[in-house]
């Protein structure tokens, strides 16, 4: 521990000294200063029943400070300041890997005030003054903004006046929805979105381009003091027409459809009928038209979906719809490469290859094929571990009449799946034939879910050590590597604020996985009689099944910081159990859970941590540990270096663990292995490290040296000379860890 806080010290004192000899003021002129805060407050307080949030205020303040974190000025600042001023070679490499320094521009700070202003009074803060107070100390501008809060005025009553008849009745049918009541502040944000929001309504109600527009707002402060009366007019022409532009306004119906895939495109008709959910003479809605849109946009088969709309030239009340197709390309083959490796001299490495087509059979139906490998090896050593599999997929768009009806879900796809991995290891061979059935589909593109109601796996163990498994000192893993069948059903949900690749803003996610297994298997053999209560390894089909539930769940928050978003802080939590039952004492081997690698805690590899305190287990040659359950945290502060590389500083902390069992056979587990919150810090595994990324824009490229610094099955932190030993790892992989 003291050698850890000793040499954290002495980095912590080098850097301080390497930024503190520099300036980030070098390069400006006499009388040039750096911009380094702006700083809005509140002088007036927060008004009890109106909070207000200064910080809001800061995206209308027109020159931004200098880039900093948590205080600290951006050392790329430091890098442009470390100029010579002669122009030379030097000078320009300081330019193009360093960060210019903001100058302060005083004939701005009028304008930011004016822009705050305005914006106040957008949120109903009527009359408010923001004056600027700038500072100048050793060439650093501090700005402070201080915010006196204008008046606000209640609504105290809302009347309409709308000429059409029809449009007022539509209105007052949906007054349950309204978001505008009495006693709230008058503000034109709030009007401008329930403005939109009825709109809307009525453009799913027919009225086809309708828009907020359409709406005047009149706002009585004068007849009651301190309050509003507020009139809501809804016109037959628009802010930026006169009365003379006046029409009445009128109700729509689809009159004809056009479905035109692009010259070329081998697809079914049936299918694009299938999708469409317009048909003619049906009433115009706004949200069958979108959701008619995001069926044909949901299936990969097409690259782009433009949906035409305009009046008919036939039927003056009626709107023609063509649906124009662009075909995506239908073929395309990706790769993917992991590995690791650690000063012991271990290699580990993961290749995968898949094809997909987007339209095997005319109608948007996915094919997948996949090629997986997993290779550990040492130089020199004959010993190797090795890992084949083998997957294919078919994905088929779904379309049942109940989901017409569901308007938030977008159109669900029917799964098939099969695959087959051999493992070669030292200790044993085992083949392993997965076969899955089930329904994937999102409501609002947020929302995933996945639904298996069928998920078969044959394993078969071909060849096992008899030396190795006599070795096994736990029961529970002994019994994990039998042969069995695995019948049972699944599912996953998984929610996201972001749907794109590499998110370039604040998201959030976070994944739900839930398998169980061996119930239908324990009712088969009861209906085959092939169940004998006497017997503990019960068969169905003659073959011994497995009964377990398993669950896995996961939460990711990245958080972008910095003025530009240039900055990154991700956060991931992590938690999985397994728990076997019935017809079995542990979980089939491929169900334990593991910890370790380039996706976990980095300064091991994979499968090279835990169970709990408990030594590694020497019985394999290749280290393969785990565990009944799983936690994880990890931290990770992502930022810019230059142009597309990046770096990363992260922390990860967690382990795999057994939970509690009777003896088997006169045989126990290893208590050291097992979880209890009164050991959960001293087994907890701990490791640091720093990373290199490369972002190609749809591909990110990651490389991770991880440093051990708490092993608890030597219940001792590590430093430098333990990491040179062997107490780290290095690994590399595409896109991000979490």
């Amino acid at each position: 521990m003291k050698r850890v806080a000793v040499w954290i010290g002495i980095m912590l004192a080098a850097g301080s000294l390497l930024l503190t000899a520099c300036s980030t003021t070098r390069v400006l002129a006499e009388n040039e200063a750096r911009l380094a805060e702006n700083k809005v407050v509140i002088v007036d307080g927060q008004r009890k029943g109106d909070p207000y949030n200064g910080g809001s205020l800061q995206p209308y303040i027109k020159q931004k400070a200098t880039s900093s974190f948590l205080g600290i000025v951006n050392p790329l600042v430091y890098i442009y300041n470390w100029q010579n001023g002669r122009g030379g070679w030097w000078d320009r490499l300081c330019q193009k890997v360093g960060v210019p320094p903001v100058i302060y521009d005083p004939g701005l700070l009028d304008d930011s005030a004016r822009s705050m202003e305005d914006h106040l009074e957008y949120e109903g803060w009527y009359n408010s003054r923001v004056e600027p107070r700038p500072s100048i100390k050793k060439k650093r501008a501090k700005v402070k903004y201080d915010v006196t809060l204008g008046k606000r005025f209640p609504i105290r009553d809302i009347s309409f006046q709308i000429r059409d008849t029809a449009l007022a009745g539509l209105l007052a049918a949906d007054s349950a929805r309204y978001t505008i009541h009495p006693g709230d502040p008058l503000s034109e944000v709030s009007l401008e979105k329930e403005s939109e929001r009825v709109a809307q309504h009525f453009r799913n109600n027919g009225y086809w381009g309708f828009s907020k527009n359409y709406f005047f707002f009149y706002a009585d402060t004068s007849t009651v003091r301190d309050s509003a009366d507020l009139i809501v007019a809804i016109e037959n022409y628009t802010r930026n027409e006169n009365e003379d532009a006046a029409r009445p306004h009128r109700k729509y119906h689809i009159s004809n459809v056009a479905l035109v895939p692009a010259p070329g495109m081998k697809v079914r008709q049936g299918f694009l009928h299938n999708l469409n959910q317009l048909e003619p003479g049906q009433p115009y809605s706004e949200q069958t038209i979108n959701r008619t849109y995001d069926r044909f946009a949901s299936i990969p088969m097409f690259s782009s979906v433009n949906m035409l709309l305009r009046q008919s030239e036939t039927d003056t009340a009626g709107v023609d719809c063509r649906i124009l197709l662009q075909q995506a390309r239908l073929q395309a083959v990706k790769a993917n490469l992991e590995g690791s490796f650690n000063s012991t001299g271990l290699f580990g490495i993961a290749p995968s290859l898949s094809y997909s087509h987007k339209n095997v059979f005319g109608g948007g139906e996915m094919l997948t094929l996949g090629f997986r490998g997993n290779f550990q090896f040492m130089l020199h050593d004959p010993i190797r571990a090795n890992e084949f599999a083998v997957s294919t997929g078919l994905r088929i768009p779904w379309y049942p009449a109940f989901v017409w009806k569901m308007s938030r879900i977008n159109l669900p796809q029917m799964d098939i799946n099969f695959s087959y991995s051999h493992q070669d290891r030292p200790e044993y061979n085992r083949d392993i034939v997965t076969g899955t059935y089930g329904f994937s589909w999102n409501i609002n593109k947020h929302y995933y879910y996945q639904v298996y109601p069928i998920q078969l796996s044959a394993v078969r163990t071909s060849h096992i050590d008899e030396d190795f498994y006599s070795s096994l000192t736990d029961p529970y893993l002994r019994n994990s590597f039998r042969s069995h069948l695995d019948l049972g059903a699944g599912a996953m949900f998984y929610y996201t604020t972001n749907t794109t690749v590499n998110p370039k803003v604040s998201y959030f996610y976070t994944r739900l996985q839930l398998d169980v297994s061996g119930n239908l298997a324990s009712l088969l053999s009861r209906a085959m009689k092939e169940h004998d209560p006497t017997h503990p390894d019960q068969p169905v089909f003659g073959i011994p099944y497995s009964q377990y539930v398993r669950g896995e769940v996961q939460a990711v928050e990245t958080i972008r910081l910095g003025a530009e978003d240039q900055y990154a802080l991700a956060i991931r939590g992590l938690a999985g159990l397994g728990y076997a039952y019935g017809n079995s004492i542990s979980l089939p081997f491929e169900k334990l859970f593991y910890a370790g690698g380039a996706g976990s805690l980095r300064g091991w590899r994979a499968r090279a941590v835990g169970p709990g305190m408990a030594p590694r287990d020497t019985s394999f040659k290749i280290v393969n540990q785990s565990g009944d359950m799983r936690l994880e945290a990890n931290l990770e502060f992502r930022f810019p270096i230059v142009s597309s590389l990046q770096g990363a500083i992260f922390l990860d902390a967690g382990n795999v663990w057994n939970i509690g069992g009777s003896d088997v056979n006169g045989q126990s587990r290893d208590p050291r292995g097992l979880f209890s919150f009164r050991d959960l810090a001293r087994s907890t595994a701990v490791s640091t490290g720093l990373g290199a990324r490369l972002d190609f824009g749809l591909i990110l490229v990651r490389f991770d040296l991880g440093l051990q610094l708490y092993d608890p099955s030597e219940q001792e932190f590590m430093g430098i000379n333990d990491w040179v030993r062997g107490k780290s790892a290095f690994h590399f992989g595409i896109g991000y860890p979490f």
